[in-house]
């Protein structure tokens, strides 16, 4: 059975990396600032588009995205990636309340 994709991309487009839900509590400001440094939001641009055979043998596609902070593309499930536009609806619906 096949699903319709929620977002199509093309190369070129400008995309973030999906909000996650976080469920980590600190008690101590060093464990706050440790994990601050890595739930930067992500952007950038998708310069290719992959596509992989799974165990079972479906088709899954990855992008290729060149983050604005990084020299070199990283390969990402579909999944995990978010058009620009969408980033705010998608972390309003995302977020657990008080982070």
């Amino acid at each position: 059975m096949t699903t319709k994709r929620q977002f199509n991309y093309k190369i070129g487009d400008r995309v973030a990396e999906r909000p996650k839900i976080h469920g980590v509590f600190a008690t101590r400001a060093e464990s706050l600032e440790r994990i601050k440094q890595y739930r930067q939001q992500r952007y950038g641009e998708v310069v290719g588009i992959n596509h992989k055979r799974n165990a079972r043998g479906d088709v899954q596609r990855f992008l290729l995205v060149k983050w604005d902070h990084l020299n070199t593309a990283t390969e990402h499930a579909v999944a995990r990636i978010c058009p620009v536009s969408e980033l705010e609806r998608l972390s309003n619906t995302t977020l657990v309340p008080g982070e």
